[in-house]
């Protein structure tokens, strides 16, 4: 089988985005590839955070991976944080990475705003991730539109790497969907769907309660058209809710396009509303029991152990390539 390897930063509220966008494809790859998932909280330490919300925000993740559908006999589920070849792979890799290179990432220009007060794993943290995908051998990495430029970077860093140090890693290949791989903000569709964003209504949180979700789907930015087709050019409120809508009830978006031809919006938003609420009912309450239970830690300990053989193994290959000590 082949690797898989994908994580998420325990930051702010999980929302429709990164399930739509990520979570729900590791739930489907996990019966068919061998999947090691975890929650990158090292990353999350780019921005400062409260020491005591980023633990919860850890362990609140890593919950709703398993209320989600992740099995843990069948996937390696781990902290980050818990793995420390991570660490040591990342400075490594950094000695293989070029500022030219970094200097052109596009998210470090989009969070840093010019400033010269962002701290300096900011800038570096792409390097990390490529140790993160490097470590366990990932022929194939789920991601959004905006991370493939970050999964290039780990491609150029492995093939330097294996050109002036020897063959140690495999090059991953990035697992792009088609519909979905970038869910845009209720409130301003022209952008990315984010748990940073200023506006709560910007996002619908997994654990959102049904009154907060008709909220937020009623207040949903579209058009005033009033014409529901599938158009992000020129209608990209009304294209975000059809790609939700799709998501969440594996229906093909022409078929919703007949389904509401003639509708209003109204009718349109009502449906997902009921839809969205159907959907994520069952993920919190079985988020509601993991969180509670013993369960948790045990799973993410296992993970961490197995996660750590591989990672360790890879990390040996590459300091007795470098000539490492």
């Amino acid at each position: 089988m082949e690797r898989v390897l994908s994580g998420v930063q325990p930051t702010g509220n999980v929302h429709l985005g990164n399930y739509l966008g990520a979570i729900k494809q590791f739930v489907e790859l996990q019966h068919q590839a061998d999947c090691y998932f975890c929650v990158v909280n090292l990353h999350a330490l780019t921005i400062p955070r409260d020491p005591a919300e980023l633990r919860e925000k850890t362990l609140e993740l890593a919950a709703l991976y398993l209320a989600v559908g992740l099995d843990p006999d069948k996937v390696t589920l781990f902290v980050q944080s818990q793995v420390r070849a991570h660490s040591e792979a990342g400075w490594l890799l950094q000695c293989v990475a070029r500022m030219g290179e970094l200097n052109r990432m596009v998210q470090f220009k989009e969070k840093s705003k010019g400033a010269d007060s962002v701290v300096t794993g900011l800038y570096t943290y792409p390097v990390l991730q490529a140790a993160d995908i490097l470590l366990y051998q990932a022929s194939r990495v789920p991601v959004g539109e905006d991370q493939k430029q970050h999964l290039e970077l780990t491609r150029e860093l492995a093939e330097r790497f294996n050109r002036d140090y020897g063959e140690v890693f495999t090059i991953p290949e990035p697992m792009i969907g088609k519909v979905g791989a970038r869910i845009m903000g209720l409130d301003q569709p022209e952008k990315k769907m984010s748990k940073s964003a200023e506006s709560a209504f910007n996002y619908i949180s997994l654990l959102d309660d049904p009154k907060t979700i008709e909220k937020k789907l009623k207040r949903a930015v579209t058009d005033s058209e009033n014409e529901i087709r599938y158009d992000p050019e020129t209608k990209p409120g009304v294209s975000n809710l059809l790609v939700i809508y799709s998501l969440l009830t594996d229906t093909p978006i022409t078929r919703l396009e007949e389904k509401y031809a003639g509708s209003g919006y109204g009718a349109l938003k009502n449906d997902l509303i009921e839809v969205t609420v159907d959907h994520l009912t069952p993920i919190q309450q079985k988020y509601q029991e993991i969180r509670k239970s013993a369960e948790l830690m045990q799973i993410l300990k296992q993970g961490a152990e197995k996660a750590s053989q591989v990672a360790e193994d890879t990390l040996h290959k590459m300091k007795e390539a470098m000539g490492v000590i």
